[in-house]
């Protein structure tokens, strides 16, 4: 029997921004600690509000929808240089929004915070109202570690493995010094400064140090733990995204897959709104190659008119029902298409713009699955060679055995969220 004289659990503020693959793991892992009886309430961009809906948990937002809007039509979004600049202007008006929720809950009322990495700040804000306010970063991909030591790739630059470590550390300080504390930092420490906090010296540092817990979201054989990760790490795995409504396809997509040989499937992000030139490529890649194509994304206008009838477009598949049916996948290196790709066992080609992709991909071919072309070089006559080649490539195939296997031995739901109430403490 219950004692009624316990105080209730504590509020779990999941929190996360950005396109369908940084917010899916979170909503699945707030469903999984709903389920387990924890008290959670979602925080999200306002442009994200019908995903939120769509899990039916407690949610707040911030920001509007036409905020959202603007940013995903800002083509700097998609520029290795300039894509956390146009991320992170879009956070700075909001930075004050878990400490508002924080501050409207009663002064007896426990809470805790699961956030993406890039709303640490944010979270570390409300610590104005509440100095003890427990943090955990959830990582979805290595690359925001920052470790020197498991250093693959700086943007599009290929870090060899001959590199050494103090020139790897040397080169991440001139990265942070030039390229990410001058844009990022007069926003932190303006919001900072408001609520009487004291100014932070470098942006990546205080994201990393912040949180009394940080979390891998990703396994040990996708990246190793590394000397240089922040201290009460732990490494869970990839979570499996929430899929909100039923996982079949729908009847149009069965039909098509129904009509021939597996197809290539292309898709650049749901984000991505500036891929004309990518799925014009891509269809050429397909003439020259003589095989059937899926081209995936939201924003239609991008997609070419008139496609041949062995080209589809399509706004949403569910992947975890679509990959397994695809010869290949071509895609940005978002962490969640990576791992779909891993669970389906298939060659990917990977064409990253900016952000984790580059590393995600990498990591995707020192695996053996995949190959990495990068967006600034992309060409039909790259992409048809290096399609060709994965397609045909026994080793890939044997590969991509493996690496499915070792998805299906990930840690269960259960395990994982054992992870997760661990570094939350709850």
């Amino acid at each position: 029997m219950a004692d009624d004289n316990l105080p209730p659990s504590p509020l779990v503020i999941i929190a996360s921004s950005g396109t369908g693959g940084d917010m899916q793991p979170f909503i699945a892992l707030a469903q999984g600690l709903q389920q387990r009886g924890r008290r959670v309430l979602l925080l999200v961009p306002g442009w994200q509000e019908a995903v939120a809906q769509a899990s039916k948990l407690p949610y707040r937002t911030f920001g509007s929808a036409e905020e959202g809007q603007a940013m995903l039509g800002n083509p700097g979004l998609w520029d290795e240089r300039k894509g956390w600049g146009v991320v992170w202007n879009g956070l700075v008006p909001h930075l004050g929004a878990v400490r508002d929720i924080v501050q409207g809950l009663p002064d007896d009322e426990a809470c805790v915070v699961l956030c993406h990495p890039i709303l640490v700040p944010m979270a570390a804000l409300a610590r104005s109202v509440r100095p003890d306010l427990r943090i955990v970063a959830a990582y979805l991909a290595p690359s925001n570690l920052c470790s020197s030591h498991d250093f693959l790739t700086a943007g599009s630059l290929r870090i060899p493995a001959w590199v050494p470590l103090a020139w790897r550390q040397a080169l991440w300080r001139m990265i942070h010094r030039a390229m990410i504390d001058p844009v990022l930092l007069p926003g932190l420490n303006g919001a900072r400064a408001q609520h009487g906090l004291p100014p932070e010296a470098h942006f990546f540092g205080h994201m990393l140090a912040a949180p009394d817990a940080s979390l891998g979201l990703f396994p040990a054989w996708f990246a190793a733990p590394q000397a240089d990760w922040p201290p009460h790490f732990a490494q869970a795995d990839f979570t499996a995204a929430a899929m909100p409504g039923a996982a079949a396809l729908p009847p149009e997509l069965e039909r098509f897959l129904g009509e021939g040989k597996p197809p290539i499937v292309f898709t650049p992000g749901t984000g991505h709104q500036h891929a004309q030139r990518y799925f014009s490529i891509a269809l050429d890649v397909l003439r020259r190659l003589g095989r059937r194509g899926l081209f995936l994304t939201p924003h239609a206008a991008q997609v070419p008119q008139h496609l041949p009838a062995g080209v589809l477009w399509q706004a949403h598949a569910p992947f975890a029902a679509l990959l397994p049916r695809m010869a290949a996948v071509v895609h940005h290196g978002g962490i969640g298409t990576s791992a779909d790709a891993f669970r389906a066992g298939i060659p990917q080609l990977i064409v990253p713009f900016a952000y984790d992709q580059f590393d995600n991909g990498w990591r995707a071919k020192r695996l053996g699955v995949g190959e990495v072309l990068l967006a600034k070089r992309l060409s039909a006559g790259r992409m048809q060679r290096q399609l060709a080649r994965l397609l045909a490539a026994p080793e890939v195939r044997l590969a991509c055995g493996e690496v499915a296997r070792r998805m299906g031995q990930g840690l269960e739901s259960a395990r994982l969220l054992d992870h997760v109430e661990a570094a939350l403490a709850v």
